[in-house]
Formats: structure tokens, sequence, C-alpha cells
């Protein structure tokens, strides 16, 4: 089997050779790209016929998952080779919706770990959250397979003329509406796996026994469960749930997609921190996770705060060295 390197210089050779011919006379470039908690290798086919200045990206450290599974490198070229194309196709004209689309309609909020995305903030309009950064991103297009969106950079920015605190505003306003935040009982999540897989209700309800509120997980995400953490960012669901169970709050976070909520009475916050670290590095990939600390949410104060400050603030392993310093009113 071919190690990383040898493998992305085969793809760089051999992959125009699984396109159609209408790619026979563009360029292959390859770049660098600053992706959430990772930096990828890009590869895109240059000179676009359509005239499309908007083209697709396959990532060749996705087709190295694929070979290292497979060790199949035909399999491999003529997959993404056949999705490349497909993509270009879809994507053809989408340069006119990041041209068209009024960005402060359509800004909506993102969470990122701050220490692992320095070099990637550094690029974009951002506002620190505890640990975290809020980041900005632009829906350009939504359809019942999903929806596609552009990352919101400084140059973009500038060229929309359009600065960070009023990106945040619109933001705040958007996210909700375009992507309505959710609560649920983890009860509640395991009985509707149960029942699309077609478990009798009973036998559900049995397997789920009787969970007192504040012995209860609470899943917090939005209503796709796509970047679904932005919702803890909504103060009035955490106190909502607070009042319900009648305790302050302990945040875990699961994911990008999703925080899990329990009452403080449940357990030591350092205790809890240490699982969320185990189980980010065993089972939550690179690009999904979000934290290795716990937050805290006081119900009479109405405030999310840091419960830990473990030294794992980087989420691939790597302990920083420097301490973080928060201050959720800073902003880029």
């Amino acid at each position: 089997m071919m190690d990383y390197e040898i493998f992305k210089e085969v793809v760089i050779d051999k992959f125009k050779d699984y396109l159609p011919d209408e790619f026979s006379d563009m360029k292959i470039e390859t770049s660098e790209v600053r992706k959430v908690n990772r930096t990828l290798d890009a590869i895109n086919i240059i000179g676009n016929s359509k005239g499309s200045s908007v083209v697709p990206t396959i990532y060749i450290n996705d087709m190295y998952d694929m070979y290292q599974k497979t060790n199949d490198i035909d399999k491999v070229l003529s997959k993404f080779g056949k999705e490349y194309s497909d993509r270009y196709n879809e994507k053809t004209g989408l340069d006119d919706l990041v041209n068209t689309t009024d960005i402060k309609e359509h800004v909506i909020f993102q969470l990122v770990n701050t220490e692992q995305n320095k070099e990637m903030l550094a690029n974009m309009p951002h506002r620190e959250f505890k640990d975290l950064s809020i980041i900005y991103k632009v829906v350009l297009k939504m359809t019942d397979e999903g929806w596609y969106s552009t990352a919101v950079t400084n140059k973009y920015a500038e060229h929309e003329g359009i600065t960070e605190p009023d990106l945040f505003k619109c933001a705040a306003k958007n996210t909700k509406e375009l992507f309505p935040p959710v609560i649920k009982s983890m009860a509640d999540v395991i009985r509707e796996i149960f029942s699309k897989d077609g478990m009798p209700t009973e036998i559900a309800e049995a397997m789920v026994g009787e969970i007192s509120e504040n012995q209860m997980m609470y899943v917090i995400t939005n209503d796709v469960g796509i970047n679904g953490a932005v919702s803890m960012l909504y103060e009035d669901g955490l106190h909502n749930l607070a009042e319900h169970i009648g305790s302050d709050l302990y945040i875990l976070p699961s994911s990008i997609h999703e925080v899990i909520a329990v009452s403080a009475d449940m357990g030591n916050p350092t205790e809890l921190a240490d699982m969320v670290s185990e189980v980010n590095m065993s089972a939550v990939a690179i690009g999904d996770r979000l934290s290795n600390q716990v937050y805290h949410y006081d119900k009479d104060l109405r405030k999310v705060t840091l419960a830990t400050d473990t030294p794992n603030k980087r989420l691939d392993g790597i302990v920083s060295e420097a301490p973080l310093v928060f201050d959720s009113s800073k902003s880029r």
C-alpha cells in the first residue's frame, strides 16, 4: 500500500484520466486548504469552458481514506472522478449566487475551536466565545438534498462592505430563523431511533425506562442536525431547560453539530471533560470536533462560563504550551 505522499503524486498524475473528455484541455492544480480543525490537500481543475469561476474541490485526503480501506486506487479514482464531474455540472452558476446573494439576509453562525483553527481564523471575521470562535457562512442555496454555503473571509466581508458586528447581528437573526434550535431529551432521541427501526412503541418505552428529569441528558442542536452546536448561543433555550429540570447545566460539546446538556448535579466537570476528550479522540471525526472543555450555565445569572480549563485545548492530540485568554467581547 502506498503512503500518503506517493499516493498524492499518483492522484495528481492520473486524476484527469478518470474525467470526461470535456476536461481534457484543463489543468490540474493542487493547494492546501484550511478547513475546520485541519488543513487538507485540495485538487481543482482549472480552465472552465463554461465560464464559471466557482469550481468544485476534491480533497486528496478523502481519496486516501478510501484507498486505505479498499487498497484499490483505480476504484478510488473512478469514484472521485465521477463525483468531481457531477459536482462540476451542479456548481456551474453558483458564482452568480455568490455575487448576487444578499449577505445580510443569508449569513449564519458556525462555532469552531479557537486554538485548533488559529491560522484559519486569521483570515476570517470572527468573535470569541469562551474557548470557541463564532465564524460566519453565507447560505447560497437550499434544496431537499442539502444546502450550499460559502465561508465569509476578510476579503469577502471587505468586498461586501460589512463589519463583524453587523455580521453578528444579522447571523443571530438568520441562524435562528433558517435553522431553528431544537432541544430533545435523550429518551426522545432513542424513541425516535427505535420508531424508525419499526420497534413497537410499548417496547421502546420499556427499553427507555423511567429517567428523572434531572438525571436525563438533553441534545441541543437545530432542526437539520448540521452545525447545530451554535444553538447553545441562544440563551433562552438554555434557561428554559434549566428551569424545567430545576438546576444549573453542564454543557458537553459533543461535536460542531450538537452539544449535550445535563444537570449540574449529575457529576464533576473535570470528569465530564475527561469523558468528552476521550470520545472526541476515539469516536468523533477530526473535522467535527468542537472542544475538550465543559461549560457551565448558571440559570440565575443566565450566563455561560467555562467549567474546566484542561491542558488539551487542541483537538488533534497536541497539548498547547501557552494558555488561552478568553474574552467573549473580543472580535476580529
